[in-house]
């Protein structure tokens, strides 16, 4: 018998040597030489496959939103019930001098949407309940974030993603995912400047937010994708924004998304839109209440500066009921979208805290130390994936996931996950291989890193946990989207 163990474990442990050095083999792709890899796969007993540099720590990128999600599904009760706390809601404040103030207050709602298409979680119907309340005159409209401390972006997020859609800045008051948009469209002839305007659903017939220094050239025509020829920046010291890139002649208009500067700002001016739209009369101007951030006796913590007491600030008039989280976790994994993790990771931090970037890791940390896994197995600073400074393990990965996998809300969570050739960030990949619609799997960009981790169902029809990195990929090199992609494919097929 005991001849016969030690056979069989011998057997096992060359045929997942020999599997770990096939996945090897497809890494190891020309091209990506100086590249790190890191990879683990276990099956849903929890027994690991292949593990190839498991302890190592590298960047996820966007691999962090599974921590975040995972945890809202862990901590923040049944996603797929609306949660009447998060909506956005407008109290009236009385003035000894005259009409009161009305005071936009954002609950941490992700989904709060202005614009003639929206059908639900509309600013237009607080103006609705406004206007049903008898309100005719009010002296100023304030747009109201202080539900959560004034953390824009976490630490480590790069300057030149905070123009764009990507580095959306955070804030209780959320419209439109705080995205505006510059139309980029081409001269009549090569050489001639392009045109850059805004959208004018984000101008609402007034004046534009911010100047537009236009370095847009027409060209004959442009090879490879329009979009990547197109840059944006906001110079430093400078409110305006720079656009500059080739178009071809011809070329339809391309809407560019860009963040907003002041999320809650923007909001009490779209909402003073709203309102004079159906005749309310505003007689002083839009502002906006932030809660600051404060230092305590240790100057490398913060701590959160006092929240508002509703009760203090007048009576409510309206309020609007978010959609359920559930739908809004689907929208962060399928799309990557990081304002709205972000917003997750501080209704996080409301669980036993304050709400901050600060209070949100710490419940994530919470999880995974009853997970049991290793402390120097991760790092984060954010929730969504930006920040340079996120560290985590294959192995810290593909535990969490297994750990997921045998929770009530398994399967809905799973659901989230984008599909191999089937939707989300993996629309265009694994499309015709053994693995389209069977991966599950969050992605992760950010320069130098490409990563991967979620569930794959082999073609024996046996489901496995898995979580690929590659960091410190070369200048030179391109994706290394293609050789994590054939290392997993061959997996399948060989297991």
């Amino acid at each position: 018998m005991r001849v016969f163990l030690i056979s069989f474990v011998a057997i096992v442990l060359s045929a997942c040597s020999s599997l770990s050095d096939r996945a090897r083999a497809d890494l190891d792709a020309p091209g990506l030489e100086g590249t790190r890899w890191g990879l683990v796969v276990m099956t849903m007993d929890g027994e690991e496959l292949i593990a190839i540099r498991p302890d190592e720590r590298f960047t996820p990128a966007s691999n962090t939103k599974i921590f975040t999600v995972v945890a809202a599904f862990h901590r923040l009760g049944d996603l797929t019930q609306p949660d009447p706390s998060m909506g956005t809601s407008v109290r009236v404040v009385a003035r000894d001098d005259g009409a009161p103030d009305l005071m936009l207050v954002g609950g941490g709602d992700p989904m709060l949407v202005d614009g003639a298409d929206c059908v639900q979680d509309c600013l237009a119907s607080l103006a609705d309940m406004v206007v049903r309340n008898g309100v005719t005159r009010v002296r100023n409209v304030v747009g109201d974030d202080r539900l959560y401390p004034d953390q824009p972006w976490a630490l480590g997020w790069s300057w030149e993603d905070l123009v764009t859609r990507s580095g959306a800045p955070t804030s209780a008051l959320t419209v439109n995912s705080n995205e505006v948009a510059i139309v980029v469209a081409p001269g009549a002839a090569a050489g001639d400047p392009g045109m850059v305007t805004w959208r004018a659903s984000d101008l609402l017939g007034e004046e534009p937010p911010y100047a537009l220094l236009n370095e847009i050239v027409t060209v004959a025509s442009v090879e490879g994708d329009p979009e990547s020829l197109i840059g944006v920046e906001r110079p430093t010291g400078s409110s305006g924004i720079r656009v500059y890139g080739r178009v071809a002649v011809g070329s339809a208009p391309r809407p560019i998304p860009v963040a907003v500067t002041s999320p809650a700002e923007a909001a009490a001016w779209r909402f003073a839109y709203r309102l004079r739209e159906r005749g309310v009369m505003i007689e002083g101007t839009t502002l906006a209440a932030h809660r600051p951030q404060q230092l305590d006796d240790n100057p490398n913590v913060r701590k959160d500066g006092a929240a508002p007491s509703p009760a203090f600030e007048g009576g409510e008039i309206a309020r609007l009921l978010p959609p359920p989280l559930i739908e809004d976790a689907a929208f962060i994994m399928k799309q990557s979208q990081n304002l709205h993790a972000e917003l997750f990771l501080r209704r996080l931090g409301r669980v036993e805290g304050g709400g901050s970037v600060e209070d949100g890791l710490a419940i994530i940390g919470q999880m995974l130390d009853g997970i049991g896994v290793d402390r120097t197995g991760w790092d984060l600073s954010d929730g969504s994936g930006m920040s340079i400074y996120n560290r985590v393990t294959p192995r810290t990965v593909a535990k969490l996931l297994h750990w997921s996998s045998r929770q009530g809300w398994a399967e809905q969570f799973r659901s989230t996950l984008p599909v191999g050739g089937v939707d989300g960030t993996l629309r265009r990949r694994f499309a015709g291989t053994s693995l389209e619609g069977r991966v599950f799997a969050k992605t992760g960009t950010l320069t130098g890193v490409n990563a991967l981790s979620g569930f794959m169902l082999t073609k024996s029809g046996k489901m496995l946990i898995f979580s690929a990195y590659a960091n410190d990929r070369p200048s030179m090199a391109g994706s290394a989207t293609a050789a994590m992609d054939a290392a997993l494919v061959e997996i399948s097929e060989t297991n």
